[in-house]
């Protein structure tokens, strides 16, 4: 599951031992994307603060914390055009991921989101022209399974609304994790990207009317300077060492911390429709990593 050759070649591909450093990097981009979640849902599921407001915050925040960093290290941050792509795709994610939060569970909110991320990393392989094994193919449909009963009628379902907006936040991080990948400097980079969306935080921060409780905005500026901005910077610092389909299949484990966290801090309920569907969903993306 670590970084790999892509299989062009008839013979096994070499797999690298993950380093201690790498292994601790992901462990902790990984829980900070779990706790993006549950930040998220805790302030807007009261209605303490508008979903424009947390994004905006939340982005303002992790350009600050960057900032520091890079002042501290030394580094260039100021944005550049190449930049724009990946600011764009952090925008959008973010303020997606806020409104769907408004409306969903945390733990479904993080299956439906890295699902998407899944999808989205899975098919820009495929559009490269990777080799696919049927297997591969099978994951994909067992997936989409799970899905559509996930959506059944009867379930606990997502409001359709907020379901969609996850989907839009899932492919907008999948297309900022690739655009990612190759960078040298992934801290300034990052730090680059949170800084570019500064106006933009600042108009959604004035549309929300900025009505929002101390404590949601504690945990938007949480989640800003944490879990998304350290979060964010020690993901893109993993990811050159990882393969696309690597990165994709690591963050399915993030609905499962999700769900363990929802469980124990926001006191949410999980059903046993929703285990058996993303368990379908689970399965069938573990399924895209077959070689």
């Amino acid at each position: 599951m670590w970084k790999t050759g892509v299989g062009h070649s008839t013979s096994s591909p070499v797999v690298k031992a993950p380093s201690g450093k790498l292994v601790l990097f992901v462990g902790l981009a990984l829980l900070a994307f779990a706790g993006n979640s549950l930040l998220a849902r805790a302030a807007l599921a009261d209605g303490g603060i508008q979903a424009e407001a947390f994004a905006g915050i939340r982005l303002i925040s992790g350009a600050l914390m960057l900032s520091g960093i890079c002042v501290w290290q030394k580094l260039a941050m100021a944005p550049r055009v190449a930049d724009l792509p990946g600011t764009m795709a952090l925008v959008v994610y973010a303020a997606a991921f806020s409104a769907a939060y408004v409306a969903m569970g945390a733990a479904t909110g993080a299956l439906v989101l890295f699902a998407s991320v899944q999808f989205t990393m899975v098919g820009s392989t495929l559009l490269k022209g990777a080799r696919v094994h049927p297997v591969q193919y099978e994951g994909l449909l067992l997936a989409l399974a799970g899905l559509v009963w996930l959506l059944w009628p009867g379930l606990a379902r997502p409001p359709m609304k907020a379901f969609g907006l996850m989907i839009v936040a899932g492919v907008a991080w999948g297309i900022y994790s690739i655009l990612g990948r190759g960078e040298r400097e992934p801290l300034a980079r990052t730090a680059r990207n949170f800084i570019g969306t500064v106006p933009v935080a600042v108009v959604l921060i004035l549309f929300s009317g900025w009505q929002a409780d101390r404590r949601d905005v504690a945990l938007a500026i949480a989640s800003g300077a944490v879990t998304s901005g350290l979060g964010y910077a020690v993901w893109y610092s993993a990811l050159p060492q990882l393969s696309i389909i690597a990165a994709g299949s690591l963050q399915l484990a993030v609905p499962v911390i999700t769900a363990a966290g929802s469980l124990w801090l926001l006191g949410e309920t999980i059903s046993l429709a929703f285990v058996g569907a993303s368990l379908l969903i689970l399965m069938g993306i573990a399924m895209t990593l077959w070689r």
